[in-house]
C-alpha cells in the first residue's frame, strides 16, 4: 500500500512541461483524486535567472511565486521533484552557480517535506550524440550558446555529480535518468516513454501497474494553462492561481 501523499511539488523546465499531464495522472492514480499539484515549470526555465522561450519570458524558479504559495497552504504529506537542471548549463552559467541555485531550491523544499527526489542529467544520452547533431540541437534550442560538445559533457558531468552530492547532503533521493527514454533528441524524454518515465521518477516502487492516463483534452488543457507570472514580448501578464480543479480529480497551481 502506497503511503498517502496529498501534495506534489514539481520544479523543472521543458520535460516537466511536456510530461506534466502524465505526472498529474500518475499522482492521481497512485494517491487518489484529491491530490494537489503545485509546479514551477516552462520551456527553457532557469533555476536562478530569467529565461526566454520564443516570445515568452519567465522568472527563475527561485524567484517564482511557488514558495509564497507553499507557505500559505496547510501542511500535507508532500513529495517534491527537482528536475530539468541542464538548461542553465547551455545558458552559460558556471557549474558552481547552478549547483548553488539547486541546493537553495532543495533546501526550501525540505522546509515543507523530507520527501524530495532530485533527478540527474541525461548525460548518457548526450554522450552518444554525433557532433553534427549536437550542433543542430544547440542551434535550435540554445542559439546563443557556444559550448562545444566536449565542454558540455565536461560541465554536465560536474553538475550531475554535484546534484548527487546535494541529494546526499540534503537527505533527498537521487534518480538517475535512463538512456533508453531518449531518442534523436538527447534532452527530451520521448513522448511514448512519458508515462513509464514519470511514473517511475515520481512514484518509484509504488507506481501502479496500470495507471490511468490523462484524456487528450486534459493534457491539452494542462499544457495551455498560464503560470502566475510570465511576459510576452516584454509585456508582463499575471494570472492569479487559485487551484484549478480537474474533472478527473486533483487541483493544479502553476508558477
Amino acid at each position: 500500500m502506497a503511503e498517502r501523499i496529498g501534495r506534489i511539488v514539481a520544479v523543472g523546465a521543458s520535460n516537466l512541461t511536456r510530461g506534466f499531464h502524465t505526472i498529474v495522472a500518475a499522482a492521481r492514480s497512485t494517491w487518489g483524486p484529491d491530490v494537489e499539484v503545485l509546479a514551477a515549470l516552462g520551456h527553457g526555465r532557469s533555476y536562478g535567472g530569467p529565461s526566454t522561450f520564443l516570445v515568452r519570458g519567465l522568472p527563475g524558479i527561485l524567484q517564482s511565486g511557488l514558495w509564497r504559495e507553499l507557505e500559505s497552504h496547510p501542511p500535507a504529506p508532500t513529495r517534491a521533484l527537482v528536475t530539468d537542471v541542464g538548461n542553465d548549463i547551455m545558458y552559460g552559467h558556471p557549474p558552481g552557480r547552478i549547483l548553488e541555485w539547486v541546493d537553495e531550491c532543495v533546501a526550501r523544499l525540505r522546509q515543507f517535506t523530507p520527501d524530495v527526489v532530485v533527478t540527474g542529467l541525461p548525460h548518457a544520452a548526450v554522450a552518444g550524440l554525433p557532433p553534427g547533431r549536437y550542433l543542430l540541437f544547440r542551434s535550435v534550442f540554445f542559439p546563443r550558446c557556444r559550448l562545444t560538445l566536449d565542454q558540455t559533457m565536461r560541465i554536465g558531468a560536474e553538475v550531475d555529480e554535484g546534484l548527487r552530492a546535494i541529494a546526499s547532503r540534503r537527505g533527498a533521493a537521487f534518480f538517475r535518468l535512463k538512456p533508453e527514454w531518449y531518442g534523436l533528441d538527447p534532452i527530451h524524454i520521448r513522448p511514448r516513454m512519458w508515462r513509464d518515465a514519470w511514473q517511475e521518477i515520481l512514484c518509484g516502487e509504488h507506481a501502479p501497474a496500470s495507471a490511468r492516463s490523462s484524456t487528450r483534452r486534459e493534457a491539452v488543457r494542462l499544457y495551455c494553462l498560464q503560470p502566475e507570472r510570465a511576459s510576452y514580448l516584454g509585456r508582463e501578464r499575471r494570472t492569479p492561481q487559485r487551484g484549478i480543479p480537474l474533472r478527473r480529480g486533483g487541483r493544479v497551481w502553476l508558477y
